[in-house]
Order: C-alpha cells, then sequence, then structure tokens
C-alpha cells in the first residue's frame, strides 16, 4: 500500500513538473534575420465611423446646440482629444452598407433645408442629415486625420460620385466648387482616399464579381484630376474574408491603371446566427473568437498571393477597411445599433491582428477597425455625458511607436495554446525600428492560463535601453465600465532581464507588451 502511494506520489510529482516545464518553455523571437523589412504604413491604423446606431449621432456628434457636453461645431471635444492621443491616420465614412444609401447632396447646405433619410440598414431610425460633407470633413480636421470617403455606387450614379470629388477636391472654378463656397467652404479638402462602393457583394449591390468589376471600371474612369496634385486612391469593394474567386476576377478585368487598392472585410465572428456574448462568454467562445481572428493571417496571405500574380510590383495596397470582433449586442440595446461592450479578449484581437497586419506591411497599407465609437469593437463608449476608454483603445495607442516605422522581420519558435485538438499560436509578435533608431517589439500571450518566457537576442543590448508597458487583467472578461472606467489599463512593464545579448521578458497569460530598445 506505501508503494503504492510512494508511485502514485512520484507521477504527481511528475506531472506537476511536466506542466511547469510547460509554462516555463522559452519562445525564441530572432530579429537579428538580415532582411530589411517594408514601412508599416500608419494608414494600417485607421478607424471607421458609420451611420449606424450611436456612431454618429450622439456618440462623435451630439449636435450644434448641445450646451452640456463639450464640443466644436457639435463634435465632440473628448472625443476628438482622445483620437488624436491615438494619432488616428484616416477615418472611413459613411459606411459600410449605409454608404450605398447615402446621396452627399442631401447632406449639404442649411440644415434646416436637408431632407431626412431612413436608415434602412441600421435600427430603421429617421435622420435628419444635419451630419454631412462638411460636417465630417471639418471634423477630420480637428482631429488632423486623412478623411477616407466611400461613395455611393449600389443606388448612385456616376455623375454624382464625380460631382462628389469636384465638390470636396476642386479649388478652381467648376459648378460644385462654386456650390461649396455657397455653402461657406472657400478652400477644397483634398480627399485623397476614394472607396467604390462597399461590399458590392452584398449590401452594396449583391452584384457578381464579373459584373461588379465592370461597374467599377466606369467609376473609376471619371475619378483622376480633382486634388491638386492630380492623385488620389480609388479603392475596389473587395472580397469577404475567404473569398478568392471576388478578388481574382477583379485583379484579372480591371486594369491596374485604374485601381490602385482593393479591400478586404473580415470579422471575428463564432457563428453569424448566434454571435454570443460580449462579456459573460466562455472559455470556448474565447478560443473560437481567437481562431477567428487569427484567419486573418491566411486571408491576408492568400488574398496577396494572387494580387502578386496579377501586379507583380506591387503597385496595388490591399486595404482590410473592416475588421473586428463582432458579438451580440448588450441587452436591451437596439440590434439595429451594433452596441457591444470590450473585453481583454478585444485586445487579443487587436494586438494579434495588428501585429498580423505589421508583419504584411509590403502589401497591407491600410486598414479600418470597425467601429471607432459606440459600434462592435469600438475604442470608445459614450453614455451621454460620459466616455470611456476600452481595451482595444489602448492597444492602439500601445500600437503608435510603429507609425511608418519600418518593420523588421522576424522570425518565432512559438507553443500553442490548445483547447482539445485545436490550437493557436499562444505567441503573437511585430516589431519595428523608426527613424530614430529606437526598437519597437510588440508582443501578445492569448493563452488563457499560461505565461511564458519570451528570449530576444539582441546584440550590445543594455538593461538600461529597455523600457515597457503592459496591458494585463486577470479575467478574459474584464473590461472597463461607466462605473469603473480605469479598471483596464496600460501599465509600466518591468518583468525582463538582459542576459549577456539576450533580453528575456516574462508575458503573462492574456496580455499585450510593447518594449522599446534604444
Amino acid at each position: 500500500m506505501k508503494a503504492m502511494i510512494r508511485k502514485i506520489a512520484f507521477l504527481c510529482m511528475l506531472m506537476s513538473l511536466s506542466t511547469l516545464m510547460y509554462a516555463q518553455k522559452k519562445v525564441v523571437i530572432n530579429l537579428e534575420t538580415q532582411t530589411e523589412g517594408p514601412q508599416i504604413s500608419k494608414h494600417i491604423y485607421g478607424h471607421f465611423a458609420e451611420h449606424l446606431g450611436r456612431c454618429i449621432y450622439g456618440g462623435f456628434y451630439v449636435g450644434d446646440d448641445e450646451t452640456t457636453i463639450p464640443n466644436t461645431d457639435g463634435v465632440r471635444n473628448d472625443i476628438v482629444d482622445a483620437l488624436k492621443e491615438l494619432q488616428i491616420p484616416n477615418l472611413r465614412w459613411p459606411g459600410g452598407c449605409f454608404a450605398d444609401t447615402y446621396h452627399w447632396q442631401d447632406g449639404i447646405g442649411p440644415k434646416d433645408q436637408r431632407p431626412t433619410i431612413v436608415n434602412r440598414w441600421w435600427g430603421d431610425v429617421t435622420e435628419d442629415n444635419s451630419f454631412g460633407t462638411h460636417e465630417f470633413l471639418n471634423m477630420c480636421e480637428l482631429l488632423d486625420t486623412e478623411p477616407y470617403l466611400s461613395g455611393n455606387v449600389g443606388s448612385g450614379t456616376v455623375k454624382e460620385f464625380a460631382d462628389w470629388m469636384q465638390y470636396v477636391n476642386n479649388d478652381g472654378v467648376s459648378p460644385m466648387s462654386d456650390l461649396r463656397r455657397e455653402n461657406g467652404r472657400e478652400d477644397a479638402w483634398g480627399v485623397r482616399y476614394w472607396g467604390v462602393g462597399n461590399e458590392a457583394w452584398g449590401c452594396g449591390g449583391n452584384m457578381t464579381a464579373e459584373y461588379y468589376a465592370n461597374v467599377y471600371r466606369q467609376f473609376a474612369t471619371y475619378m483622376g484630376g480633382w486634388t491638386n496634385d492630380g492623385k488620389v486612391m480609388r479603392i475596389a469593394s473587395g472580397a469577404s474574408s475567404n473569398d478568392y474567386n471576388w478578388t481574382e476576377v477583379l485583379m484579372k478585368n480591371i486594369p491596374n491603371r485604374l485601381i490602385d487598392g482593393i479591400a478586404l472585410h473580415h470579422y471575428s465572428v463564432i457563428d453569424w446566427g448566434a454571435k454570443g456574448p460580449a462579456v459573460d462568454f466562455n472559455e470556448e467562445q474565447y478560443f473560437t473568437i481567437l481562431q477567428r481572428a487569427y484567419e486573418m493571417e491566411e486571408l491576408v496571405t492568400k488574398h496577396v498571393a494572387i494580387m502578386d500574380k496579377y501586379d507583380p510590383e506591387g503597385k496595388i495596397d490591399l486595404i482590410v477597411d473592416e475588421w473586428g470582433g463582432w458579438y451580440e449586442v448588450e441587452e436591451g440595446t437596439n440590434p439595429g445599433f451594433l452596441y457591444q461592450q470590450n473585453t481583454m479578449r478585444d485586445a487579443m484581437i487587436a494586438g494579434m491582428t495588428l501585429n498580423i497586419f505589421n508583419n504584411h506591411a509590403d502589401r497591407v497599407k491600410m486598414a479600418n477597425l470597425a467601429q471607432a465609437v459606440n459600434v462592435l469593437q469600438a475604442v470608445i463608449l459614450t453614455d451621454e455625458e460620459k466616455m470611456i476608454l476600452t481595451p482595444t483603445y489602448h492597444v492602439m495607442r500601445m500600437y503608435t511607436a510603429h507609425h511608418d516605422a519600418t518593420l523588421i522581420p522576424m522570425e518565432i519558435e512559438n507553443v500553442s495554446y490548445k483547447r482539445g485538438e485545436a490550437e493557436l499560436p499562444a505567441i503573437s509578435a511585430s516589431a519595428s525600428v523608426d527613424k530614430d533608431g529606437k526598437k519597437h517589439i510588440s508582443l501578445v500571450n492569448i493563452d488563457s492560463k499560461e505565461a511564458y518566457t519570451i528570449s530576444i537576442p539582441l546584440a550590445g543590448l543594455k538593461k538600461s535601453a529597455v523600457t515597457g508597458e503592459i496591458l494585463v487583467s486577470d479575467k478574459i472578461q474584464n473590461h472597463n465600465s461607466f462605473d469603473e472606467p480605469n479598471k483596464v489599463i496600460p501599465t509600466v512593464f518591468k518583468d525582463y532581464k538582459v542576459k549577456g545579448d539576450q533580453l528575456e521578458v516574462t508575458l503573462p497569460a492574456v496580455s499585450v507588451v510593447m518594449l522599446e530598445v534604444k
């Protein structure tokens, strides 16, 4: 009996040791690959503001007559300040599905004379068009960001699209630029980024790829010449997730001289019929969402391979202008408003996805998180005069270090985060060097239980040259609320050691770390 007890104790000890060894298994990240990487475009860190729920009305825009909430021409000052802290490079508007029902001339001129519109895609609410072209483009100037206009192709005309471009971009004498001046704006805004419709395969017209390719060619023909330097970025409505045929048809049938970018939309969704809760999710739902988020790696790789076939010089950019987590709406809110909370799970989605974009910076030149305020994976949530910053906001702020820096290609000896027979790479990472020679390394551990030691060889390393910041919380469901707005915020990170030319980092479970090495 005693021998049996000793044998069981010995086996338990072996199991404990095995678990400890697994938890302490090192992940090696090699940055000294002697390969020069491309520039990580700051436009990868773009945002999205659709006329959807409380993103515009009751979010960004509280109206000219608002006296309780500080604002500039109806735009909330606290949102402007928060987004400027993120250094947002671009903002996409007015949609989304809304874009292909939006007629821009309804949103200009005296506000009391603008017609109303029923937002048939999102809640069937009636909007008064008080937030239109002038309001959006002036807001972009407040934000010090570049506007990205999504034009109406599904229910609009070539003339309507071309007139809009003339209205916002022409400084000369023309019917539309004269109309702009009559409406109070002397100088053109010079909008460079233009989307030629949105989701043409779905809410943008339910078109086939072949049909949309021809429609795109027609619209693109009349898009040039309205900026001072004659350059605009023409972005085709691209594929939904793994619809590789859509990319193939567009790349094959649209001449390269008529296209500058092709879009891609991909959301992290458990099941479109049962999306699961935003906060009270379980481990299985957490793992599944991260599986969906990690699909971005394969999607980018395969869509880029198709683009390479028709554009080997890499002149056409991949624009992932909708991405993020999508769950069931919060209880008691309008299902058409897509309002959801934002937890540490969303921080994992953001960190992992941005690392993927960074590591594919040779083709991925722009992306837009969906959406900025009060909708889907928002960086900001509001409730009347209150405003909170979400975990996703904090990840985006930490990653500003990568804006327009040069990618440092890496090789990772990774470990797996497993659930049943399924597994994912536990560690996600990207690295860059800025114009001042400082290296920045972003690390994400998606494992819900285990911490890992990350070993990074760096020649000539000094401990005094390393600083860090971490976003971590003790539960994957943790989030910021209006009662606890600072429950999940970044803190100083010190859990690293310098051993010779090795930087060793202990990365907690469910965490995002940004390291700076001078």
